[in-house]
């Protein structure tokens, strides 16, 4: 199923073709540099079997991303129920993971606009958060670029505290009225 589409991407259910492109892009050392290690293929079929297993439960999840010029997979984009304990949590983040060779055409700000007014105006979400390590400047441009407000810094509690990665910035946007 296709949930979202804009001008040149479609964000949809996964699909077992998905799984391969996946593992790539999850082992990949320059995708994972503002995450705490690579994924093995292990790993990725685990966090994949979750992600299936979060849209039966929410009804949402990390969006399979292709593009309609010719239907290549290039990461997600999509929303998580974030749980880990801080004062924000529970809530409803937005993220995103391309592959490199899909970085610097606009995608992860196009997809994760697309995926805002549809958590807003369809899944009916009243606010949105999103996060990353401080250190990592092309995400925070994209919380910018798509509207969202910083919030404030803080420690990731599933991050080493010794970790460059600790330190997050919060970014927030509640529906408009």
């Amino acid at each position: 199923m296709i949930y979202i589409e804009t001008s040149r991407l479609r964000l949809r259910d996964w699909q077992e073709s998905d799984l391969e492109p996946f593992c790539q892009l999850n082992a990949d050392e320059q995708v994972m540099k503002f995450f705490p290690k690579t994924l093995s293929t292990e790993e990725t079929n685990a966090f994949y079997k979750a992600i299936v297993a979060e849209f039966h439960e929410c009804g949402f999840g990390w969006y399979a991303v292709e593009t309609k010029e010719n239907g290549d997979f290039i990461g997600f984009i999509g929303f998580h129920k974030a749980t880990f304990q801080a004062d924000f949590t529970p809530c409803i983040e937005i993220g995103w993971r391309l592959k490199k060779e899909a970085w610097g055409h606009g995608y992860a700000t196009e997809g994760a606009t697309a995926c805002l007014e549809y958590g807003f105006n369809t899944l009916g979400f009243k606010e949105v958060y999103s996060f990353t390590a401080e250190i990592n400047t092309p995400s925070k441009n994209v919380m910018q670029k798509i509207g969202m407000s910083f919030i404030k810094m803080f420690d990731h509690p599933r991050v080493e505290s010794s970790s460059p990665l600790c330190k997050h910035v919060l970014f927030h946007m509640e529906r408009k009225k």
